[in-house]
């Protein structure tokens, strides 16, 4: 419920306070007094398009505040994930309007985007009347409005498709993570399986490339090693007796000291570590002389060497520095096939899920669908008893149910199934049916609105209805029915209504007098609530213009009786 409206420097607004009451709340004024302005106040702080032109002269910026109480948990739940406090359910919107014409716009405080101020306004208000903020021109809300009116079957049938619709999307979705492209996919599948193959044919062992790399230094210098070899050996043992050989001077050396060795310890070991040697140098000689045996220069055998190494190397430079990180790579390419090649299965399931979701969700869209064009015949009937009530005598109004397509004529599924409801009138004889959005007139607008809050008032869940220029075009025993008929609404939601006609104003619970007041400086707009006497004068007024008569005062008091009466017919 709206609590409270603050403006401060709108347009010929300098500062007003508006309380508002649950029930029917009505402004009257004279012409041009600005009561349009309040309406545009209320608009531009649910979100809409602001303008420099709003900034009274003289001033900085404009300030619309609104205050809401509310009991919608839907609503809680939003603003709890956007991080807004709502203690006591109490919820501030604010609104700053600069000379540049930018703004700001706040919910308890906390500064917060626009189209988020507009989505939490469209939960608290609905505004009829002007061409923003009219629910009833966006065919979207026509499906749900008319499931508003279905009963219980309807609406667990319409959880269904909601839980079944909300399953396809689930299993879309898994399958979109893991097919982002199938060629791709492929793609990656037939490159990672050559890389394993090739890194598997080369059979390579950690290693291997230190101990080729050797062996290959080996067999390219294998002449230079044989020669050295065999010359080395020449000179330490040629022949014991050749005393040009290490191991003969070692020989002859080792002979003298054996005559002095018993004579000093110390020549002793000097003996000893001779022999040593010598033994040592002899087993060395033996070693070189067999090592060299055995060296021969194969060039069968240095070419294979090569090209092994030439191969580990083409892996080196494509899979990793070193075999191990090849082996590594290897391994890791192996656990990602695997998951490739699970996914591709895993893709098949889904695809049979989604196939098996799409006919459980049509079954229950298409039952839903039927359930629909069911209820729509009632619904039709008591729009054309309420709008013929409200001065459509010659309305026709039908609910089109059709399949909702795509321009490829595919069906389209969404969250409450697969119809586009849409909701045509025709307001005069010999008139084809077509959309309310191409309906021209403010006023047969919010009367139409009027009738479907009528019917649907008691289960439509937004809390404050605001009418604006509802009573264009109308007059007499019209006058009469729109008035109870807004006062029925406002039994269960709080209503606000602009008005010049006196059978509207005399059903409100709470009258509101907007008045602009002119001086040699400056015009202000002030409003005031009014009081029995005051509300006495102003229906005078409203019937009979600026001339107040003792008639006019009379019908007044007697027309507020009367609407008295009305209304405790209206809450009983």
């Amino acid at each position: 419920m709206l609590l409270e409206l603050n403006i401060e420097n709108f347009v010929l607004i300098e500062n007003i306070n508006i309380s508002f009451t649950q029930g029917f709340n009505v402004l009257s004024g004279e012409t041009g007094a600005g009561k349009s302005i309040i309406i545009d106040a209320i608009s531009l702080v649910l979100g809409g398009k602001s303008s420099k032109n709003y900034v009274r002269t003289g001033k900085e910026k404009a300030v619309i505040q609104i205050v809401f109480t509310f009991e919608d948990e839907e609503l809680k739940k939003l603003l709890y994930e956007y991080g807004i406090d709502c203690e006591d359910n109490i919820i501030i919107l604010n609104r700053e309007i600069f000379g540049t014409g930018k703004s700001i716009s706040r919910i308890n405080g906390r500064i917060v985007q626009l189209a988020f101020a507009k989505k939490v306004a469209k939960m608290l208000i609905d505004i009829h009347g002007q061409h923003e903020h009219q629910s009833l021109l966006y065919t979207d809300n026509h499906l749900n409005m008319l499931d508003l009116f279905g009963n219980e079957m309807l609406i667990r049938n319409l959880e269904k498709v909601n839980e079944k619709y909300d399953q396809l999307r689930k299993i879309e979705k898994e399958l979109q993570k893991i097919d982002q492209n199938d060629k791709e996919r492929e793609r990656r599948i037939d490159l990672i399986k050559f890389q394993i193959e090739e890194i598997d044919s080369c059979s390579i062992k950690p290693s291997e490339d230190t101990d080729l790399s050797k062996q290959f230094d080996l067999l390219k210098n294998s002449e230079k090693i044989f020669a050295i070899i065999h010359e080395s050996h020449d000179k330490i043992s040629s022949s014991l007796d050749d005393q040009e050989s290490i191991l003969g001077t070692l020989s002859d050396i080792l002979g003298g000291f054996e005559d002095i060795s018993v004579l000093d310890e110390n020549i002793k070991n000097f003996n000893d570590e001779l022999q040593d040697i010598f033994y040592r140098l002899q087993d060395i000689a033996t070693d070189m002389r067999h090592y060299g045996e055995n060296i021969t220069y194969d060039s069968e055998a240095l070419f294979e060497v090569e090209k092994r190494l030439d191969t580990i190397n083409n892996l080196k430079r494509k899979y990793g520095n070193t075999i191990e990180e090849i082996l590594q790579y290897r391994d890791k390419m192996q656990n990602e096939l695997e998951e490739l090649e699970d996914s591709a299965n895993r893709i098949k399931i889904l695809k049979k899920d989604i196939e098996i979701c799409k006919g459980e969700y049509l079954k229950l869209s298409k039952s839903l669908s039927k359930q629909r064009k069911e209820i729509s015949k009632n619904f039709e009937n008591k729009m054309m008893k309420e709008l013929k009530d409200l001065n459509f005598k010659n309305a026709e109004f039908k609910v089109s149910i059709t399949p909702n397509t795509d321009k490829n004529n595919n069906l389209v599924f969404k969250k409450n199934g697969i119809d586009k409801v849409e909701f045509l009138i025709s307001t005069n004889p010999g008139e084809p049916l077509k959309s309310l959005s191409k309906v021209a007139s403010g006023g047969e607008i919010s009367r139409i609105m009027l009738a479907m809050k009528v019917i649907l008032a008691k289960i439509d869940n937004i809390s404050t209805l605001i009418f604006d220029e509802i009573d264009t075009g109308i007059s007499g025993k019209t006058a009469n029915v729109v008035g109870e008929k807004i006062a029925l609404i406002s039994r269960t939601h709080q209503t606000i209504c602009i008005t010049h006609l006196p059978q509207i104003a005399v059903m409100a619970d709470n009258h509101l007098f907007i008045e602009k007041i002119t001086s040699e400086s400056q015009t202000t707009t002030v409003i005031q609530k009014l009081n029995d006497e005051d509300r006495i004068n102003e229906i005078s007024r409203l019937i009979g213009g600026n001339i107040i008569t003792d008639l006019t005062l009379k019908n007044a008091k007697e027309m507020l009786n009367m609407a008295h009466n009305t209304k405790k017919t209206l809450i009983s």
